[in-house]
């Protein structure tokens, strides 16, 4: 099994330096062309719910409430993050945001640009939305928000969802890093190089040194002839006369 020398392979990558530079800059060229022509950019507007309840009444009035009643309130919201959750989603919701908005768009389409989290722990839901324009990503996530708000009162008959943040339009698109095409376009430059370069060493079957001689022919070189370059003196320049 023929060994595999490290400093030959690495002697191999300088050799061609050259083209694993001009690779990885076509790499990144291509991917910021690509980033800029072939995808569209869009907004992320995100709006955040406490489930809370709101009939605390005054500080006055806090001193009455039975600590039992406030246990009850805040295990009931635990238990109802996950049901808002899939509720903010739900048809009836999203018709009444599209008419509300008057919105010409697939229902569907408006279900796989709006992503609804909660923070781990809390009784905090987030709704965030993404569309082609960041106005109407705010607009939707807003609205639906307040349809939400609505719906709640009349499935479950009380008033426990406060609004924390509005969304507001975001000038940044959500889906275009160009740091991390940049960087990622670096890497897959350097690793379809690499593949290049070791491809094309293996498929070179020239003789390039006197171990290669004695490898292929099985025999052992007893002299080498010096090349002509190596034998001529190298010229020396001309001093310029002022």
């Amino acid at each position: 099994m023929e060994e595999i020398d490290l400093k030959e392979i690495l002697k191999t990558f300088w050799n061609k330096r050259f083209h694993i530079l001009v690779i990885i800059v076509l790499f990144i060229i291509a991917g910021i062309v690509f980033t800029m022509n072939f995808i569209t950019p869009k907004y992320t507007s995100s709006t955040t719910l406490i489930l809370a309840s709101v009939n605390s009444g005054s500080t006055s009035d806090a001193t009455k409430i039975d600590t039992s009643v406030i246990e009850k309130d805040i295990t009931l919201n635990a238990k109802l993050v996950s049901t808002y959750s899939e509720l903010i989603k739900s048809k009836n919701i999203l018709r009444q945001v599209m008419f509300n908005l008057n919105i010409d768009m697939d229902e569907d389409e408006l279900r796989k640009n709006i992503n609804v989290s909660t923070v781990e722990d809390t009784e905090l839901i987030e709704i965030a939305v993404t569309n082609e324009n960041s106005e109407i990503a705010s607009e939707i996530a807003n609205e639906i928000a307040n349809v939400f708000k609505d719906q709640i009162k009349v499935y479950y008959d009380i008033e426990n969802v406060q609004v924390v943040d509005i969304a507001e339009a975001d000038d940044k698109p959500s889906n275009i890093n160009h740091k991390r095409d940049v960087a990622l376009f670096i890497l897959i430059g350097m690793v379809v190089s690499c593949g290049y370069v070791l491809i094309l060493n293996m498929l070179d079957n020239t003789v390039k040194s006197i171990e290669d001689a004695e490898r292929i022919s099985g025999l052992t070189v007893l002299a080498a002839l010096p090349t002509y370059d190596e034998i001529l003196p190298k010229p020396k320049k001309k001093e310029r006369r002022n």
